[in-house]
């Protein structure tokens, strides 16, 4: 058994800790001096020998080496002290390294006495600890850990081990260490993420073992995070000795012995992990699946903290664990910084989390040591200290799943449980109230049943931050104890706000709280409360002027009528207070529970009309009368009828010993409404009529006048349902008592299909109809709940309406409603809850956003299958392949916001519109200008609007538009703001919370100048008012808005660059949104595929003004797979920098962009620093970084990110990478980092820490660097997980390893003013060097086909391979079938690839091993694709080449989509046509054939959905836009007289052909090889409009698309299209 004792020494106090019957572990702090007197003293020995990394070195080697010489003098040693650092990070966990340091303990003429000493933290425990187990066939050795997480888990057990590329710690062995020392000092210097890091295994350990030490990590986090991250200001080594040690120093001590004696006990038992000592992987089943995706980016313990939860929620959900202990998980876990859910930003921010699928999950869960064959076993927890079984246990998939996914279907079907008897969680009403009365109380009170979720727990917290009470658990946490301040109450501490998220109830009630704050016990003199977006737009305007009125000084800190505000002390005067009470009863429960410590007694008069919710003010009287305060309220002295007028008597509340908290009847309607809607009978046992909550009258006055039997007493309620079907409408009904059921009541009045009695009845209004009342206050809840219902019920095909406080619901038959419906929830508990009611009865239906329910009822669908009987699955939403996620996080960001509208905003004549249009095209959805949506409601322009009310009225309205559309569930729908949307901190704040959440806000802009002279020459418009300021003053203000509001920047470029035509700068700009947004969305990330198959370079650009080159972007860019842009090295005065800085990003976002439309490759964006080789200064981190993220927010596919700069910068940067991948890089210009030394693999590893892509960039002096190099790439890349390395050498000699990188290899050109670094080659030597050395081999293509002769492929391809110095050759094989030549050549080692001509494209078909899916359809073949694993593979490019002309040439004013196309001919090639007209997405294809059979054919045997129609005779069709002859080229004719059905005489083409609604302009394409000109050529020269494209252009475009399947390379146009037209011509 393990056990722990005290130990006093001159060197300092040690609490030490047996482990396997000996006390070898000592914890305590600054113990070097101790640590080394016990080793020498314990541990003689003739070399010590001490292993650690070269970051801990840098920090500590000094201490280490003086103590040791120390403690060496005093035992009188001679002893060695040798150290060995290696490279910091799992690298280092390899063989190759054990083996370096054995060797080098060999060289030592180290013996078997040998003591090694592992420094560090568990890579180097657990190296260190294999090498002491095999050297000498094993030596002693001793654990120093230095991070949280080794000291309380891996140095702890003697579990030693390697990496190999099959996984981690798959070589190793036990081998337990001499001592551990825990010196908690070290932890001072970690970052306070290593820190978090390891609490997640402390808090995982008291959770299993010791419930009294999870108690202290709960209540006293924020002490305990103080002393593992802050440093003693009294003396450098406080906490040495027990006199000096700090209260804060003790709790850590306390709790991180704690676990270690834990996780010691079990070794002891269970030494060899044959049972017992799986209980310390709880939280790791689901925690490692969840770190195999993410790591290195997220840490273990921050995914074991995520796992800890979501293990915790299985055991809930099987009925082993109470919501009460996972909530304590939950809040105890975030304490410490940790994520408790996948929804953290820190994950979702990272591309690997879109790898976070449920299905990948249970995958990876299928490998664990635990597992029994495919069962997944999971350590259960009963209680907070206690597991359920002393081992794992097994669980079922489904089980996992239900908890993984994050949305839920409900299987519809009758209640097994029934007849039903249950109760609902506590009230969230009752318990908000309860919280604040017992805190404002004296004494204390110990709650029962307090609803455990986000409100009460943000209540909590606000009530510690004002040190109104203290609060702590008993009874496994199912009861809460207060502590009553008595009122009195203290502002926090400085720069701390009351952070309230999205809770309603909490916001309204501290507001009171705040103004009583005494500021004579404080030290600030005012409180300020925020929440998240959505709750800046709740109102709290009332209660404010109530306040204000009243002689509280209170300021609206944004946005006026809502949060956050700043609340002085000492602002509760008291006496007679006016609050208007119409739109919240909360406002009045907020005064009237704080009122008996105003300075006056208060008289409270309610105003402005109904008083809304009256059953909560009388249910907060209530309460106050509980707990010693009286309220009475007044009559008429008349007529005796109550008035709404309140006197509450000074006083001090007196807690109660005991408070029990009723159940919560909103909750309770949805059980009950089940009942109702299956025809079974449910009884909530706690609630009935004596209850506090208005909701308790749902049962009689909702379900009895819908046909249900209700029996109610006062303390229960049982409802019995009438058979299934039968429910009646409720007609007219008041729920304004009731207004968060009317959700509950909708859905049932959705199938409430007979009539309503008589005297219910609404006149005007169906029978069936349910007209609810009375909850105009659901417009502001967590949503707008009225319209949330009719949006909802909509996808069922409900008919509803809305009048001005409630919802009219027409019933009808469940039978005849849609099944499979998706519900939206709005992130709203009710919205969810009351859906799964209909669920029950409707199949199929989805709830979209299961964890909502969270706020009031977290294990709300546990309770639906376990406690009623209606099973829940899991369910994997199609857009959203991630798993779902633990409780969620106050104040993290919720899951990404794809499915979102994109918003874009930016100056007015920024182009907002113009590329809002283009994208919401490109992506396939609807294009919105919130202008036009501000005129829909207000029948106004905004320039009318602001003149008849005021700039601060429409910037409110226009806030209400922009948070709508944020909870819009419609991913490609664009939305445009107005310029001045960010004009107001509510709308900055929801932009920027929708960014925070992974959400798209592009900003559009342009240079100044460019937009004021846009503005100037269109004047004034009508319907947009004056700023009243000028323009350069609007947009100095607004720009630093847009910047922190937005996720991206779209810079415009209006006109052509390089050489481009008007005509060609604007398929440019539509290029170039195509791939901008694409991108941003995560369809198209335009990169090339990095591979050791696959050679990949950038070209490094080195002009100071790009645009001047522009016009020879296609020669410079030859055989580049990207384009690096030298940010560094750009001057607006287009002269090379000669000192260190950098250019306006106004500048450099202009290059680039004029860049973009110049050239479709990707971009590396690149800042290089002084240090590094560039010109960037190298000592403003702030000026590099913004500059870095440009290039983020510009959507480059690469960014090059210097590992030379701080951490937190580095850290920063990558977090908010979005879709860009990151080129880690490091520069060594000296040559004073060799390849073959551990400095290498240190920068190797910091940026594999960083980087998508690593770059190591090295200089060599002598070709034998080279040879050094590439033994470290095979080193690094044989690694498990390793990612893309680019390696090179500068300098002459360094050039062979130029030629061998195959990862983005940066290459110069010789038009380029100069060379980005010493020895760069240009694309065509690399490409001839790996020719040379063999790396490249020479490759044969053919064409295949008969007639031949003629043909200019031979000319395309050869002048291609030629011009990018490839050895390949391209030659013709005629034939006129697939003979044994044909089979011959595609089998040889050398066959690179082929084009298929007629007659041979349906033939070669059955000798190839696949085909694509366009092939599929079109039925030819015209390219063989040889793939990586030798099989071949067919293509049709005929088709691309014919989409790519229609597209290039098309105008831009003409939607495909409306419009239809011709073709002419019913051949081969006339699939290929078709095919190329339905992917653009023409509505209507015409097919002319001279025989109309064989067009009947081609129509049948494509699918109906490309709406073909064949025609008789050609003077039948117009209005085409495009025009496709696949006819032989003598086919047509413009002769008038030749007849279309003789085939003697060509097709005579009408010019009427021509005629359609664009000015006569389209595209006529004609396939025909020869002649030049055919007849259709000539017809479109007839009409300027048309654009002609002749069949050698589409030979050449569908050449080119070959050319880059078979080269990976894009193809050099230009210099292709010259040398075939002039073979076309000769």
């Amino acid at each position: 058994m393990s056990k722990s004792s005290e130990s006093s020494t001159n060197f300092g106090d040690v609490l030490k800790i047996s482990i396997l019957g000996n006390e070898s572990i000592h914890c305590g702090f600054h113990l070097l001096p101790y640590i080394f007197e016990t080793i020498l003293s314990n541990l003689p020995s003739s070399a010590y020998v001490l292993i650690t990394d070269t970051n801990l070195s840098s920090l500590y080697l000094n201490d280490l080496k003086k103590s040791f010489e120390e403690a060496s003098i005093k035992n009188g040693s001679k002893a060695k002290f040798l150290v060995y650092e290696v490279s910091p990070g799992e690298t280092a966990k390899s063989r190759k390294v054990k083996e370096e340091i054995e060797d080098w303990m060999l060289d030592q003429k180290l013996t078997r006495d040998t003591v090694i000493l592992a420094f560090g933290g568990g890579v180097i425990g657990d190296l260190t600890g294999f090498v002491a187990a095999t050297f000498m066939r094993g030596v002693k050795f001793v654990q120093i850990p230095t991070t949280l997480l080794a000291m309380v888990d891996s140095a702890v057990g003697g579990k030693t081990a390697i990496d190999t590329p099959h996984g981690k710690n798959l070589i190793g062995a036990f081998w337990q260490p001499s001592f551990i020392f825990v010196d908690l000092a070290f932890l001072t210097t970690l970052p306070p993420r290593e820190v978090s890091n390891g609490m997640a295994e402390v808090v995982k350990t008291a959770a299993i073992w010791k419930d009294d030490d999870f108690a202290l990590l709960e209540s006293r986090s924020a002490e305990i995070s103080l002393a593992a991250s802050t440093k003693p200001t009294t003396s450098a080594t406080a906490g040495r000795f027990v006199h000096d040690r700090s209260h804060a120093q003790s709790l850590l001590l306390q709790v991180v012995s704690g676990s270690i004696y834990v996780k010691a006990h079990i070794v002891t038992i269970d030494e060899r992990e044959t049972g017992l000592r799986n209980l310390v992987n709880f939280g790791h089943t689901i925690g490692h699946a969840i770190e195999a995706v993410l790591t290195p980016a997220m840490l273990h313990g921050e995914c074991v903290s995520v796992g800890i939860i979501l293990e915790a929620e299985v055991a809930r959900q099987l009925g082993i664990l109470s919501q009460v202990a996972v909530g304590r998980l939950t809040r105890c876990l975030q304490a410490y910084g940790l994520p408790i859910s996948l929804n953290d930003r820190r994950i979702t921010s990272l591309p690997s989390s879109s790898q976070l699928s449920v299905d990948r999950l249970l995958d990876i869960m299928k490998i664990d040591k635990k597992n029994s064959g495919s069962a997944k076993k999971i350590v259960l927890l009963s209680r907070i200290g206690k597991t359920y079984e002393e081992k794992a246990s097994v669980v079922e998939d489904e089980v996992i799943r239900r908890v993984l996914c994050e949305s839920a279907t409900v299987i519809s079907g009758i209640p097994t449980k029934s007849p039903i008897t249950m109760a609902t969680p506590g009230s969230k009403s009752i318990s908000n109230r309860a919280l604040v009365l017992a805190a404002l109380a004296t004494g204390t009170c110990r709650i029962r049943n307090l609803l455990h979720s986000d409100d009460t727990a943000v209540m909590m917290n606000a009530l510690v931050e004002l040190k109104g009470a203290v609060f702590s658990w008993e009874d496994g946490g199912d009861t809460i104890v207060v502590e009553g301040g008595g009122g009195k109450l203290s502002a926090p501490a400085k720069g701390k706000e009351l952070y309230l998220g999205n809770a309603g109830t909490a916001s309204r009630f501290l507001t009171t709280v705040c103004a009583m704050v005494s500021g004579a016990a404080s030290t600030e003199k005012s409180t300020i409360i925020t929440g998240n977006a959505r709750m800046k737009q709740r109102p709290i305007g009332p209660l404010v002027d109530a306040l204000s009125a009243n002689g509280a000084k209170i300021e609206y800190v944004e946005s006026t009528g809502c949060l956050p505000l700043n609340i002085e002390t000492d602002g509760f005067k008291g006496g007679h207070i006016k609050l208007a009470a119409s739109v919240s009863s909360q406002y009045v429960s907020s005064i009237l529970l704080c009122a008996p410590y105003a300075a006056q007694e208060v008289t409270l008069e309610l105003t402005g009309g109904q008083v809304i919710s009256q059953p909560y003010i009388d249910m907060t009287t209530a309460m106050m009368a509980e707990f010693g305060i009286t309220v009475q309220r007044q009559k008429d002295a008349t007529t005796g009828n109550l008035l709404d007028v309140y006197v509450i008597p000074k006083g001090t509340y007196i807690n109660p010993s005991d408070y029990s908290v009723e159940s919560d009847a909103s909750s309770a309607t949805y059980p009950l409404a089940i009942a109702a809607i299956t025809g079974t009978t449910c009884t909530i046992s706690n609630i009935g009529s004596s209850s506090l909550q208005g909701d308790a009258r749902f049962a009689k006055e909702v379900l009895e006048p819908m046909g249900c039997t209700v029996e109610q007493t006062l303390t229960s309620t049982k409802v019995t349902g009438p058979p299934v079907g039968q429910l009646r409408a409720l007609g007219n009904v008041d729920m304004e008592p009731m207004t968060d059921a009317f959700l509950t009541a909708s859905v049932l009045a959705a199938v409430a299909n007979l009539p309503a009695l008589p005297e219910r009845q609404v006149q005007g209004l169906p029978p069936t109809a349910s007209r609810i009342y009375g909850i105009a206050n659901q417009r502001v809840k967590e949503c707008n709940r009225i319209k949330a219902m009719r949006d909802q019920l909509a996808k069922f095909g409900v008919e509803t309406d809305e009048f001005d406080d409630g919802i009219i619901v027409i019933g009808k038959s469940a039978k005849s409603l849609n099944r499979g419906a998706s519900v939206h929830c709005y992130d709203d508990h009710r919205v969810a809850m009351a859906f799964s009611v209909l669920a029950c009865i409707i199949e199929k239906t989805i709830i979209e956003e299961k964890r909502c329910v969270e706020k009031t009822w977290p294990n709300f669908w546990d309770d639906l299958q376990n406690k009623i009987g209606i099973p829940v699955e899991g369910v994997e939403l199609d857009t959203h392949k991630q798993a779902s996620t633990s409780a969620k996080t106050i104040t993290s960001a919720d899951r990404s916001q794809a499915d979102h509208p994109i918003f874009i905003i930016g100056m007015r004549g920024a182009g907002k519109t113009y590329i809002g249009r283009l994208a919401a095209d490109i992506l396939g959805g609807e294009f919105t200008d919130a202008d036009d949506t501000f005129f829909e409601e207000t029948k106004q322009s905004v320039a009318d609007f602001v003149a008849a009310n005021s700039w601060e009225e429409f910037r409110r309205v226009e806030t209400e538009i922009l948070g709508r559309y944020i909870q819009e569930n419609k991913g490609n729908h664009v939305v445009a703001l107005g310029g001045g949307v960010v004009e107001t901190e509510v709308a900055r704040q929801l932009l920027q919370a929708h960014v925070a959440k992974g959400g798209l806000v592009v900003h559009v802009t342009r240079a100044l100048e460019d937009i004021d002279n846009f503005l100037s020459s269109i004047g004034n418009t009508a319907t947009r008012p004056n700023w009243g300021e000028s323009f350069g003053d609007v947009f100095k203000r607004r720009e630093p808005w847009y910047a922190s509001c937005s996720s991206h920047e779209f810079y415009n470029v209006l006109d052509p660059v390089g050489n481009q035509s008007p005509q060609e700068h604007e398929q440019s700009m539509r290029r170039e949104c195509e791939r901008f947004f694409k991108f941003i969305k995560g369809i198209d990330s335009n990169r090339p595929r990095l591979a050791n198959d696959n050679p990949t370079s950038f070209l490094s650009l080195t002009f100071p003004d790009i645009t001047t080159a522009l016009s020879q972007i296609d020669e410079l860019t030859e055989g580049a797979d990207a384009v690096e842009l030298r940010v560094d090295l750009l001057n607006p005065t287009g002269s090379a920098p000669t000192s260190p800085g950098l250019p306006p990003q106004s500048f450099v976002a202009k290059q680039l962009a004029s860049l973009r439309l110049a050239t479709s490759l990707p971009i590396v964006f690149s800042v290089r620093s002084k240090d590094q080789g560039g010109m960037a200064p190298s000592d403003q981190s702030e000026l590099y970084r913004s500059m870095v993220e440009l290039g983020i927010r510009s959507a480059c596919e690469y960014v090059d990110l210097e590992v030379c700069w701080p951490t937190e910068l580095l850290q920063k940067v990558s977090n908010g990478k979005g879709k860009s991948h990151i080129i880690a890089s490091w520069h060594d210009w000296t040559g004073s980092m060799p390849w073959d030394k551990q400095g290498v693999r240190s920068k190797h590893a910091l940026c594999s820490r960083y980087g998508d892509v690593t770059k190591i960039v090295g200089t060599a002096k002598t070709p034998l660097d080279n040879s050094k190099l590439l033994l470290f790439v095979d080193e690094v890349t044989s690694q498990p997980g390793s990612k893309p390395l680019l390696a090179i050498n500068m300098g002459s000699a360094g050039q062979l390893s130029r030629a061998i990188n195959p990862i983005l290899t940066p290459v110069t050109h010789d038009l380029l003013p100069s060379k980005a670094a010493p020895g760069q080659l240009t694309s065509i030597q690399v490409n001839q060097i790996r020719s040379l050395i063999g790396l490249q081999s020479t490759k044969k293509f053919y064409l295949f086909g008969s007639p031949i002769q003629h043909s200019v492929s031979p000319t395309l391809h050869n002048t291609g391979f030629k011009t990018l110095g490839l050895p390949h050759q391209y030659s013709l094989h005629e034939s006129s079938e697939i003979d044994q030549g044909v089979l011959d050549i595609i089998k040889s080692k050398d066959f690179g690839g082929a084009s298929v001509t007629i007659p041979l494209k349906l033939d070669i078909i059955p000798h190839l091993q696949s085909i694509s899916e366009d092939v599929k359809i079109i039925g030819a073949v015209n390219t063989i694709v040889p793939q990586s694993d030798g099989s071949l593979h067919g293509e049709n490019t005929d088709w691309k080449a014919i989409y790519q002309a229609s597209k290039k040439n098309l105008p831009s004013n003409i939607d495909v989509k409306t419009n239809s196309a011709l073709v002419i001919g019913a051949g081969g090639t006339c699939r290929a046509a078709i095919y190329a007209l339905y992917k653009l997405g023409l509505s209507k294809i015409y097919l002319f054939n001279r025989t109309k059979e064989n067009a009947e054919k081609v129509k049948q045997s494509f699918p109906s959905n490309y709406n073909i129609q064949v025609i008789d005779n050609l003077n039948d069709v117009a209005e085409n836009v495009i025009i496709i002859s696949t006819v032989p080229g003598n086919s047509l004719t413009l002769d008038s007289s030749s007849s279309s059905t003789n085939k003697e005489e060509g097709i005579s083409l009408p010019t009427e052909l021509l005629n359609n609604k664009y000015n006569n302009s389209g595209v006529i394409i004609d396939l025909a090889y020869k002649p030049y000109q055919t007849a259709l050529i000539q017809l479109a020269q007839l009409e300027n409009n048309w654009k002609s494209v002749p069949g050698v252009e589409i030979l050449v475009l569908q050449g080119l698309v070959q050319f880059e399947f078979w080269t990976n390379k894009k193809a050099p146009e230009n210099k292709i299209r010259k040398a075939v037209m002039e073979k076309y011509f000769d």
